[in-house]
C-alpha cells in the first residue's frame, strides 16, 4: 500500500510572524503524526519573505521535540549551498537527538537567486558541479567509512536515512547509480516525472542501504468539504506562487474568491500546468486525483505540499486526505 507524507515549506503568512509559522509548523507535524503520516519533511528555500525553513536542521529539532514517532527531516537540504562536513554535523545531532526518525532529502538547486551565492561566498553554479561527490562524501560521514581522514562527530556512524531528491533526469540517474531512495518533486515541476521515474527503476543498482528501487512522488493535496472550498482555500497558494513566477514574492496572502478567473491567460496555464500533480477539491475528487496519481506513477510513497492561509484548514485537509487514501 502506498504511504503519506507531509512536505512543509513553513509559510509565513500576512498579518502574522515567524514565531506563528514555526507554531503551525509544529501542529502541522503533530497532526500527521496523529493520522499516521509517514514523514514530515521541511524544504530549504533561502531570502524568501514568506518561507521559514531555511535553518532547516533548527526548525526540525523544534519539530522533533514537539513529536514523538514520525519521521522528520528535509526535503530538502540544497548541498550546493553547505559543507557536506557541516550537514553531516547537523544531521547527525538530529539523528542522537531523535534516534531513527532522521531523513536527509538531498537538492541540487540552490533554493534561493545569484545573491544568496554571493552572500555565502560562495560560487554556487560551480558547487553545483560537484554534487555528485559532495553526495558521496556526506554518505560515508554518516556511515562511518572507516578509510575518512577524519570524522563528524556527531555525524559518523548515525542511522540518517539519506534521499535523491529532484525534478530531472539527473537526480533520477544519480539516485539508481547509488542506490539510494528517490523522491520527485512534481508537486510544482511535473514535466520530467514519468522519464525520471522509468528511468530510476531502469538504472537502479542495488546498494547496502537499498536493495530495490524505492519512489516518492510530490502533489499538491488541499481537501475541503466541497470543491468550492477547497479552491477558494488553495487560492492563498495559487496567488504565492503566481506573484513568485511574476518576480514578486511576498508573504502568504488571504484566499480569494474565484482567483483563478480573474487571471491573464497565461497565469491560468502556468497554474493549471503545475497542477498536473495535484488533489484540490472534496473528499471524493482527492481520492480520485490520487487514486489516478498513485496508478500512473506506482509510486511507494506520496509526500503531500500545499500551503494554507487559516493553518488549521491544512491540518484539516491531512486528516480527510489520510481518510480517503485508507478508505
Amino acid at each position: 500500500m502506498t504511504t503519506l507524507s507531509v512536505l512543509d515549506l513553513v509559510p509565513v503568512r500576512e498579518g502574522e510572524t515567524l514565531p506563528s509559522a514555526y507554531t503551525a509548523a509544529v501542529s502541522l507535524a503533530q497532526t500527521a503524526e496523529t493520522h499516521g503520516y509517514d514523514r514530515f519533511w521541511v524544504a530549504e528555500h533561502h531570502a524568501m519573505e514568506g518561507l521559514a525553513g531555511a535553518a532547516t536542521s533548527v526548525v526540525l529539532a523544534h519539530i522533533g521535540n514537539a513529536t514523538d514517532t514520525i519521521r522528520i527531516g528535509s526535503g530538502g537540504i540544497m548541498l550546493p549551498n553547505h559543507n557536506p562536513f557541516v550537514i553531516a554535523e547537523q544531521f547527525g545531532t538530529l539523528d542522537a537527538l531523535f534516534p531513527g526518525r532522521i531523513d536527509l532529502g538531498l537538492g541540487r538547486a540552490p533554493g534561493a537567486d545569484a545573491r544568496f551565492g554571493q552572500a555565502l561566498r560562495k560560487n554556487i553554479g560551480q558547487a553545483a558541479e560537484y554534487f555528485p561527490q559532495d553526495v558521496i562524501e556526506l554518505r560515508a560521514l554518516l556511515t562511518g567509512d572507516i578509510n575518512l581522514p577524519i570524522k563528524a562527530t556527531p555525524g559518523y556512524g548515525s542511522q540518517v536515512e539519506i534521499w535523491m531528491l529532484g525534478s530531472s533526469l539527473f537526480g533520477a540517474g544519480l539516485a539508481a547509480k547509488l542506490g539510494m531512495p528517490y523522491a520527485f518533486a512534481s508537486h510544482f515541476a511535473p514535466d520530467h516525472l514519468d522519464a525520471a521515474l522509468e528511468l530510476y527503476r531502469r538504472d537502479f543498482t542495488p546498494s547496502e542501504y537499498l536493495d530495490r528501487p524505492h519512489v516518492m512522488a510530490a502533489m499538491t493535496v488541499i481537501a475541503a468539504d466541497t470543491d468550492d472550498d477547497a479552491d477558494y482555500i488553495a487560492s492563498s497558494q495559487w496567488q504565492a506562487f503566481v506573484r513568485l513566477r511574476s518576480g514578486m514574492p511576498g508573504r502568504l496572502p488571504p484566499p480569494l474568491a474565484d482567483y483563478r478567473s480573474s487571471l491573464p491567460a497565461p497565469a491560468k496555464a502556468m497554474l493549471a500546468h503545475i497542477g498536473q500533480a495535484s488533489a484540490i477539491g472534496s473528499p471524493e475528487t482527492v481520492k480520485s486525483a490520487l487514486g489516478n496519481f498513485i496508478e500512473r506513477t506506482q509510486a511507494d510513497e506520496i509526500i503531500v505540499a500545499g500551503s494554507t492561509f487559516d493553518p488549521e484548514h491544512r491540518n484539516r485537509s491531512l486528516e480527510v486526505t489520510r481518510a480517503v487514501l485508507a478508505a
